[in-house]
């Protein structure tokens, strides 16, 4: 495992490894501008070979520069090549970028509302990194145009982020450019791959731009992503005398009546990725269903707190919320489990309970989508999702533990933030929660830690779930996702 995980940041970190790439390495600005260009050159012929008319639409600053020297190659290749400026070119590198662009007889117009009309693939070079308050007036009327030309059709690159999206947070301030291709240089912005960033970027290449390695020493990225190769070292081969003692006993809580599967889809999850023993604690309508539906499982039906304790005392985790719901049994058996020293995952239902009856501890996972964050916070969905790093950030400094903070670009704050870029949207689909539910408790069962069990068990849950969409998103079920569970399991 030397390879290092990859890597995010916040604008003011790129803004740093810019500077220090330019400063302290004597990369010219200008030298790195021209790299830049040069990849995002690259990756517009290799997605629209055909394209004849390429448009454009720098705005102040380096972004607009790089775009400048993307129309230059273009131009050079033969291709008709326009560029429509919004606001003041600046100085320095993009002041050099579009006196060359002049110089090689390009022409520059003043960007104004249809100039946009014949353009084949339109390249975002407009705001990059540097929005930082709602997108408004002229800019936001770009952003609008090149958004409508291509509903129509035309390919869109965006340069180093999609204008309007905020490099750190994945929120989108107002308006923001969705593009087909997203060319980001030196380091990976967090928000190109969390809320809302991967619906606006599409495809995120990464270039280095060929800065030395030293550039990224003693910058402390904002967080670290989860990949497959990383499951190796929490998940070894078993050792041949190996016996389902040494990997742990599940127990999940949950499913009230008419919310059975939940429960089941959890427990099969925790089986799937090797917990030695698993029980279910239900509602007694269906625990025989349960059982019979799946035989490798143990459990019961329980009425109340009373009847919960025995099967509590076996367990080495306790998996609560699936299918929980919010009647007086569910609230009785959270209270029971709650007040236990066991350690915890909690997720759906339990998590509602928790805030309405606020608590905080170490030992426990909380796995919320951004509803349930939104109600620990006493906030709403849109505001968790404007700030996704802030906002797990509060929950854990509330609630304690360890957090996953569900959705497209998953985060796990434990000791440090990770994210997943992993997963698709065909996971969009009830139940989903269930089953991540479950691996992470059948992770902790087998002795993970608590910050390593939620990472790999997101990381399990996302890529097991991109196997089973191979076939198609569209309809995949969480018993698909479980199906693939233990190919990923035994890296």
């Amino acid at each position: 495992m030397g390879e290092q995980p990859p890597r995010f940041y916040s604008s003011a970190q790129v803004r740093e490894l810019d500077r220090r790439a330019i400063e302290d390495y004597s990369i010219p600005a200008y030298t790195l501008m021209q790299r830049a260009a040069s990849a995002a050159w690259k990756l517009l012929r290799e997605r629209w070979p055909k394209a004849r008319a390429i448009h454009v639409v720098a705005g102040p600053g380096n972004n607009g520069g790089d775009g400048y020297e993307v129309a230059r190659l273009a131009k050079a290749a033969g291709i008709d090549a326009r560029v429509w400026q919004i606001g003041p070119i600046g100085s320095g590198a993009a002041s050099q970028a579009a006196g060359a662009w002049r110089s090689d007889g390009g022409a520059t117009g003043d960007y104004s509302q249809g100039c946009l009309a014949d353009a084949h693939v339109i390249v975002d070079s407009l705001l990059g990194i540097g929005v930082t308050r709602p997108v408004d007036g002229v800019y936001a009327a770009a952003v609008d145009e090149i958004n409508a030309r291509h509903a129509a059709g035309a390919g869109v690159l965006a340069i180093d982020l999609p204008s309007g999206l905020d490099a750190e947070s994945g929120r989108v301030w107002g308006a923001g450019v969705r593009a087909d291709i997203t060319a980001t240089f030196i380091g990976r912005k967090l928000g190109l791959h969390t809320g809302a960033g991967p619906v606006y970027a599409g495809q995120v290449v990464l270039d280095g731009l060929g800065v030395p390695d030293a550039v990224f020493e003693r910058v402390e990225p904002l967080a670290v992503g989860l990949e497959p190769a990383e499951l190796a070292r929490f998940l070894p081969r078993r050792a041949r005398g190996a016996h389902k003692g040494d990997f742990g006993h599940v127990l999940v809580v949950g499913g009230d009546e008419g919310m059975g599967g939940a429960v089941l889809m959890a427990a099969r999850a925790a089986l799937r990725v090797g917990a030695g023993l698993v029980s279910i604690a239900t509602h007694p309508a269906h625990a025989s269903a349960l059982i019979a539906a799946q035989p490798e499982l143990m459990g019961r039906g329980v009425r109340n707190a009373k009847e919960l304790a025995p099967l509590m005392k076996r367990a080495t985790v306790i998996a609560l919320g699936p299918g929980l719901g919010m009647t007086d049994w569910g609230r009785e058996l959270w209270a029971h489990v709650v007040a236990a020293e066991q350690p915890l995952v909690v997720d759906a239902d339990a998590l509602n309970w928790l805030a309405q009856n606020h608590q905080r501890r170490d030992n426990w996972v909380l796995t919320p989508h951004p509803g349930e964050a939104a109600r620990l916070l006493g906030s709403n969905s849109a505001e968790i999702q404007m700030n996704r790093p802030s906002s797990i950030a509060s929950i854990q400094e509330k609630f304690g533990g360890v957090v996953a903070l569900k959705g497209a670009g998953t985060l796990v704050r434990g000791k440090r933030l990770a994210v997943c870029a992993h997963g698709n949207p065909g996971m969009a689909a009830g139940g989903m929660g269930d089953v991540l539910t479950g691996v992470i408790a059948g992770l902790l069962a087998q002795g993970l830690a608590f910050e390593d069990a939620a990472r790999c068990g997101v990381l399990l849950h996302a890529i097991s779930g991109d196997r089973a969409a191979t076939v198609a998103e569209r309809g995949l079920l969480p018993s698909d996702v479980i199906g693939a569970l233990r190919h990923f399991a035994n890296p």
